[in-house]
């Protein structure tokens, strides 16, 4: 299982939310190309990077930031956060981005994913963002009336590489994972899954690893990791199979 440690910018900084919420924001570096740098050095393969401005605004806020820290590492880096047409999917790709996350548009414009996954094998992922079973967007701003599980499906024969599943209700507020909930979720999608929101021990990290036959692929930490909660080598040891808590 892939461990994905998370970089959500706001107002150019490295920020953390509590059940996305913009107003909560924690800031843990004011230089996110330098907080890749470290996540680097602990051994991460891949970054999770959002730009929550360009979420709610639609397009990059802060793109400037993105492209520093593709500038400070040589790790995979996975973006979300505003991506809503083709223009910003081949600009991002083309600047090295291996992966782009497509939530909103996933939604409003599922023509525009399928064609993307198609000229691009491997490196479109779908961003579900799940608040009491149903599909949030615009960062988080509006539900929709659209079921996780249903508008996972619609890209099952897309080749999207993976799906992110947020739980908004857990997502940095460090309540632990329902990797039970996750795994139903896997199965009905029929795509690799890449759990985010809650993790707050190893302990979930082994729990997510144990349903990794369900299609949990991967998982995205962020808090725990910021806070010192989580060491990051017994983290990487356990998403590797290694060592389980």
């Amino acid at each position: 299982m892939i461990l994905y440690p998370a970089i959500d910018l706001k107002g150019g900084a490295c920020v953390r939310l509590v059940r996305g919420e913009m107003a909560s924001a924690t800031v843990f570096n004011d230089d996110p190309a330098a907080q890749a740098r470290h996540f680097a050095e602990m051994g991460f393969d891949w970054l999770h990077v959002v730009d929550l401005d360009g979420a709610v605004a639609g397009k990059s806020v802060n793109g400037e930031a993105v492209r520093a820290i593709r500038r400070a590492v040589d790790v995979r880096i996975q973006l979300g956060g505003g991506i809503r047409d083709r223009a910003a999917i081949d600009r991002w790709l083309d600047l090295g981005i291996e992966r782009v996350v497509l939530g909103t548009a996933a939604l409003r414009d599922p023509d525009l994913v399928r064609r993307a996954a198609a000229d691009y094998p491997g490196r479109i992922v779908v961003g579900i963002d799940v608040r009491d079973g149903l599909v949030a967007v615009e960062g988080w701003a509006e539900t929709s009336a659209i079921g996780a599980v249903d508008l996972a499906r619609r890209f099952a024969d897309a080749g999207v590489a993976a799906v992110v599943y947020t739980d908004i209700a857990r997502d940095g507020a460090l309540t632990g994972v329902d990797a039970g909930a996750i795994a139903g979720f896997a199965r009905g999608a029929g795509l690799p899954v890449i759990a985010s929101g809650g993790i707050a021990s190893l302990a979930d990290i082994a729990a997510l690893v144990a349903r990794v036959n369900d299609g949990i692929a991967g998982a995205i930490c962020g808090r725990a990791l910021y806070d010192g909660r989580i060491d990051a080598k017994a983290a990487l040891r356990i998403a590797q199979g290694g060592a389980r808590c």
